[in-house]
């Protein structure tokens, strides 16, 4: 009598156990009536409750691509770059950003002046940080190239592409100015800024701004060619400083020169 009492105990249990099951199976939650179900922290319920898995919905999906292009996933990517620079540069050490235009031509003065620049911040015992493009930029790269130390190029995508020159070690394409822009001032001790045009002036007056409201300390800026910069410096001072929109403080916050060793002796003893 007891053994057929267990068995039908036995069997009943059976049964709800798979009641049960069948009710989880089809997300309803037990005891209560509704579906239930849970997606890694969230829990859905009732109405909201979504068909399939989140793997099977991957797996499965063949939908429009536009998600691609939604705000959401742009941060995604804006992460990554960040994460991309962050992992290449890491481990670089000392180094120094080297600014000039694309369009400076191989035969030029300015250019030969960018050869030389890169191979004395090498000798000083610093790598050389450029845009990776060509001209001015290449000039610096092929300078640290040559004289032994690190040559890195950060590229950034544009209409017309240029592609990494040649005499970069350590390359890093990036999609965002702002990304790469964090990057040449992050992992720079300081800035040397050949002559160049809307890009190059981009840089340097970000520079001047990061450290004139302090968000970088100890961070010497040089202008190399007098000449090229002597107008831009003389309506700074006839300008703005006149007019009360900059004081006579900011223009210690660079250094004007034509030679090569002084602009290197700058950058590099004020950034020790």
């Amino acid at each position: 009598m007891t053994e057929a009492t267990d068995s039908g105990d036995t069997a009943e249990d059976a049964q709800e156990a798979a009641a049960a099951a069948n009710a989880k199976a089809e997300g309803h939650s037990e005891g209560r009536g509704w579906p239930e179900r849970h997606t890694g922290p969230v829990v859905r319920r009732r109405g909201q409750v979504q068909p399939g898995t989140t793997d099977q919905r991957l797996l499965d999906s063949r939908g429009e691509s536009d998600w691609v292009h939604s705000d959401p996933w742009r941060v995604m990517r804006i992460q990554s770059e960040f994460v991309e620079g962050f992992g290449a540069l890491a481990e670089l050490g000392p180094a120094v950003s080297v600014f000039g235009s694309a369009r400076t031509a191989a035969n030029s003065r300015e250019y030969e002046a960018g050869v030389r620049i890169g191979r004395a911040l090498t000798e000083a015992g610093f790598a050389v940080i450029t845009g990776g493009g060509p001209g001015a930029m290449e000039a610096a790269n092929k300078g640290a190239l040559e004289a032994g130390g690190v040559s890195v190029g950060l590229g950034i995508e544009l209409p017309f592409e240029q592609g990494l020159n040649p005499y970069v070690d350590i390359g890093v394409n990036f999609r965002y100015f702002f990304v790469r822009k964090t990057m040449f001032v992050k992992y720079a001790r300081g800035f040397v800024v050949l002559p160049g045009g809307f890009g190059t002036l981009d840089e340097l007056f970000e520079a001047l701004t990061l450290v004139q409201t302090k968000k970088v300390t100890r961070f010497p800026i040089v202008l190399f060619g007098t000449e090229y910069w002597g107008g831009l410096v003389s309506w700074i001072k006839s300008t703005l400083v006149a007019q009360g929109k900059a004081s006579n403080a900011d223009l210690e916050l660079f250094y004007v020169t034509d030679d090569v060793d002084e602009a290197v002796a700058r950058v590099t003893k004020d950034s020790a």
